[in-house]
């Protein structure tokens, strides 16, 4: 049988993975016919990384510009967008009207216009389009969805959910492109998409309106951080500073291939200060979903925490079920409690019975496994059936963005944002059946 081929547009960091899944894992599948870049230097780099690490042949290289001609002299059967997240809209239309389905990262864009622009494109063109929600397929969430499913805790009624970036991981959004609203949509829309879609996937259910609260209080030129840690005066960018061999967010990456070899094409700058003027997102939220089945979400996003981790709780009729993702602290240095040693933990509470430990599975490989079986699931040509339905359309990714941009446009206006507000025509996520 005939190879399915793609051509990738986007070779960042993120879309590493998936030129590698093409190029290697997955050949006898799908083969990568060419990627394509807004940067001379980092697609001559990914061929070298290509030939160097992977052992396998270069490919044909195009600039941004010249997409249309890749698609023609190509002729890939998909799409594979893994660029800035403001362009995937214009890449996923351009690739339904060549016909070419697409497969596309997360967010699948980042607001609501450009969200009605693909929801039109992909009714009136019926193209296949697929987003990338790794989480879903990480061994621990695919453990609490079975839970779920099997009426562990009955009908779910609301959900808890806190959600913490350390100081590490939480201030690289802050130094790059995703530190501006244009770009990214913010940390509502880029980083919660997947703590949105798996709430949305947990729940099988659609939101139905959103409320939040933000404020950019750590990061910034107006938080006073910068003040308070000695680093006034501070420069544009890291590598420029004077306060370099003191400050603990200096990001050093005179050794990074990827990015200042390549800053001449583009003038891209990946280390800007996390306390500079270009930022205009928020680094701490709180917003409340309601959804279709009837029930509510509680979420906090913080960016700047001592450690990394998440808390998940899900409120049932028949009980209540717990999930924790304890990271390692780092930062701050702070000792994590003696009790909670980093790692995941599922604790099953059922209506007057006692609790439950539950064993958590793990995986190997980016993202907890995640990244692998996502992969073969993209592209394999026969994947096998899923009872967990973690395979995401475009109304998945559509729903996970309008939480976020409800959630936006709330803290704006100060006022609740029903979804079917922001956009018209989107049918429902194919989810697997909640118990009732």
């Amino acid at each position: 049988m005939q190879k399915r081929r793609y051509v990738q547009v986007g070779v960042g960091g993120r879309g590493w993975c998936y030129t590698k899944a093409l190029a290697k894992d997955l050949t006898s599948d799908c083969e990568l016919a060419a990627i394509c870049d807004n940067n001379r230097g980092r697609l001559d780099l990914c061929n070298r990384r290509l030939t160097r690490e992977l052992k396998a042949k270069a490919v044909a290289a195009y600039q941004h510009t010249q997409f249309e001609r890749m698609i023609r002299e190509q002729k890939p059967d998909a799409v594979v967008i893994t660029s800035k997240d403001s362009t995937h809209d214009e890449y996923i239309k351009r690739s339904f009207a060549l016909g070419c389905d697409v497969v596309v990262e997360k967010p699948m864009t980042i607001d609501e216009k450009k969200c009605q622009s693909i929801i039109d494109a992909a009714n009136r063109t019926k193209r296949d389009i697929k987003v990338t929600f790794n989480c879903r397929y990480m061994p621990p969430m695919m453990q609490v969805k079975e839970l779920l499913m099997s009426g562990a805790i009955g009908k779910i009624l609301s959900v808890d959910l806190r959600w913490m970036l350390d100081v590490n991981h939480g201030a690289s959004y802050f130094r790059r492109w995703h530190a501006q609203l244009k770009n990214s949509g913010g940390l509502l829309v880029h980083k919660a998409t997947h703590h949105f879609d798996l709430v949305n996937w947990f729940l099988s259910a659609s939101p139905v309106e959103v409320f939040a609260m933000g404020a950019r209080s750590f990061y910034g030129d107006k938080s006073g951080m910068a003040e308070r840690l000695g680093l006034k005066g501070h420069a544009r960018r890291c590598m420029e500073c004077k306060h370099k061999k003191k400050c603990q967010f200096f990001n050093d990456i005179s050794k990074d291939e990827m990015y200042l070899p390549n800053e001449r094409y583009d003038g891209y700058v990946p280390n800007l200060c996390v306390f500079g003027k270009h930022i205009d997102i928020a680094d701490t939220m709180n917003l409340v979903v309601r959804y279709d089945s009837g029930a509510f979400l509680s979420y906090s996003l913080n960016a700047f925490t001592p450690w990394e981790g998440f808390h998940f709780a899900f409120n049932g009729t028949k009980g209540r079920l717990e999930f924790d993702c304890i990271g390692k602290p780092i930062g701050g240095g702070n000792k994590l409690p003696a009790s909670k040693p980093a790692g995941e933990y599922i604790r099953l509470y059922p209506q007057f019975k006692p609790a439950v430990d539950i064993p958590t599975r793990f995986g190997k490989g980016g993202h907890g496994g995640g990244d692998d079986a996502l992969m073969k699931d993209l592209f394999t040509r026969n994947p096998p059936k899923d009872k967990l339905m973690r395979s995401a359309g475009y109304a998945s990714g559509a729903l996970s963005v309008l939480i976020g941009v409800a959630g936006n446009k709330s803290m704006r206006t100060g006022k609740p944002v029903r979804i079917d507000k922001l956009v018209h025509g989107l049918p429902k996520p194919k989810l697997p059946a909640m118990p009732e």
